[in-house]
């Protein structure tokens, strides 16, 4: 696995993704300490999902983001380019339209999609600027982007604490609970070398979005970026 700070490369981050699809939630639960069942709330709050609309969940795993969607009223398309995490998610959620796709080629025509959201996903894209761009295509004119993603804490003295857990306690956790870990290295690294909240919100005004705000969650940890096509 290359590390974070070099080039991605697509078939090593979707092999990583395919090793821990199996106890990947229960993995992210133990590791946040049970905050990622928040962050998830606060992303269908930004969205605002309302029935009858078109939301494409990018990255989104086994579908554990999705469902929420689909219990608001609308139509949801979970997408991954992990095809493990794909076929863990059908076989625990087999109502919800699971489709394999690529985020710098994503397999839906031009202005399909009222939203669209990503979470802790677009920095394992290998050009995330590229990312932006193709979920700004798919989205209709009006529509709507959040970004969910590990960010920098604000407060200094919390953020070297935050570092020295992401770098040496979760990789040693993830022994214990993840099926790959491996991959947790990796997924530390990426996190610490991933820009800051002003750094991603410039990406994605360059992506060609529109009034790029953001909003920390958990002290910066995690920051929830919106945007409109």
């Amino acid at each position: 696995m290359a590390r974070a700070e070099l080039d991605k490369q697509p078939t090593d981050v979707r092999r990583m993704f395919d090793a821990v699809a199996k106890r990947y939630d229960v993995t992210n639960d133990v590791l946040s300490l049970g905050q990622d069942r928040r962050w998830r709330r606060d992303v269908i709050d930004a969205v605002a999902p309302r029935s009858g609309e078109l939301v494409l969940d990018l990255a989104a795993g086994t579908g554990t983001s999705s469902q929420p969607f689909a219990d608001a009223g609308a139509t949801v398309v979970p997408c991954d380019f992990s095809l493990g995490m794909l076929q863990v998610g059908k076989r625990a959620r087999p109502h919800l339209p699971f489709t394999a796709g690529d985020g710098t080629r994503l397999p839906f025509a031009d202005a399909t999609f009222d939203a669209v959201t990503i979470s802790f996903g677009l920095r394992n894209i290998v050009d995330p600027l590229a990312g932006l761009r193709e979920l700004h295509r798919v989205t209709k004119p009006g529509g709507r982007l959040v970004v969910c993603e590990f960010s920098h804490p604000t407060f200094t003295p919390f953020r070297t604490v935050y570092l020295e857990y992401l770098m040496k306690a979760l990789p040693t956790i993830a022994r214990a609970v993840s099926s790959s870990p491996d991959a947790y290295v990796y997924l530390a690294e990426s996190i610490r070398a991933w820009p800051d909240q002003q750094g991603l919100a410039d990406l994605v005004a360059e992506a060609g979005w529109a009034r790029p705000e953001w909003r920390n969650l958990s002290g910066g940890i995690v920051a929830l970026h919106r945007a409109t096509r």
